[in-house]
């Protein structure tokens, strides 16, 4: 079922969201070359903490992962698509690209956002995958209005991507949020126009783009992270928004 938030949980999201999206900031700020991810993760925890708010990430468990995650932040190195664990064995390179997913609980409520990075300069083969990533989110956003449904969203991703030369990952999804870490509904990175379900005012939504170079296929890791099959760097981009009557509003910015 898909819930409908309130005008004041809508405003205690809106709170939450922005204080997360400057927690990522932060944390993608702190990125130089040999920085080791655990190091990333304690930012997080210690910055979502010092905001009265509380990891969502760290301990969780949803119906598709075989184990808890163990930490407050995904940091996805390179292939790894999501749930990248961090690590102090686990060190980023010049060269490299990152994305730094997270998530919090903040008067009881629950936002999600993440964001692809470079680690000092790299390619312009994954400057061009972390520039079409971010604008199918951003395209996806504009079209997710009351009315729309979620056709529209993962055909606007799914076009964008591909007028690049990209794949959308099929088989990692956005999804609801609010109420709890992962809601309905499924948000597919591909899709058809006009088809699925009709949003409405007061749905809040985890739209997230994932996308790489030659293939969707995936394989999942001992350790519960989802890598490219292909061994390509894969970028991912993520905000929690709100429907409205007329438009929506990004609530993690």
């Amino acid at each position: 079922m898909i819930t409908i938030k309130t005008e004041k949980e809508i405003k205690i999201l809106k709170q939450g969201g922005h204080i997360l999206a400057k927690i990522l900031k932060t944390v993608a700020n702190s990125i130089y070359p040999g920085i080791s991810t655990d190091i990333l993760d304690k930012m997080a925890f210690d910055l979502i903490k010092q905001a009265g708010g509380k990891p969502s990430f760290l301990h969780y468990k949803a119906d598709f992962m075989s184990k808890e995650y163990p930490a407050s932040l995904c940091v996805s190195k390179n292939n790894i698509i999501v749930h990248g664990i961090p690590s102090n064995k686990t060190f980023l390179n010049q060269g490299d690209i990152v994305s730094l997913d997270i998530g919090m609980v903040y008067k009881g409520l629950y936002t999600d956002t993440a964001i692809t990075v470079p680690v000092g300069d790299i390619c312009l083969k994954y400057k061009k995958l972390i520039k079409a990533t971010k604008e199918s989110l951003y395209k996806a956003i504009l079209v997710a209005k009351a009315g729309n449904t979620l056709g529209d969203i993962g055909y606007t991703i799914q076009s964008t991507l591909m007028k690049y030369g990209l794949l959308p990952i099929k088989n990692l999804v956005g999804h609801g949020v609010g109420y709890q870490a992962h809601e309905d509904p499924e948000i597919f990175n591909f899709g058809m126009p006009h088809s699925g379900v009709v949003l409405k005012a007061g749905y809040v939504l985890a739209i997230e783009p994932m996308a790489t170079y030659g293939t969707d296929d995936i394989i999942e890791n001992p350790d519960g992270s989802f890598a490219t099959a292909n061994g390509e760097y894969a970028a991912h981009f993520e905000h929690t928004i709100v429907i409205l009557k007329a438009g929506n509003i990004i609530i993690t910015k």
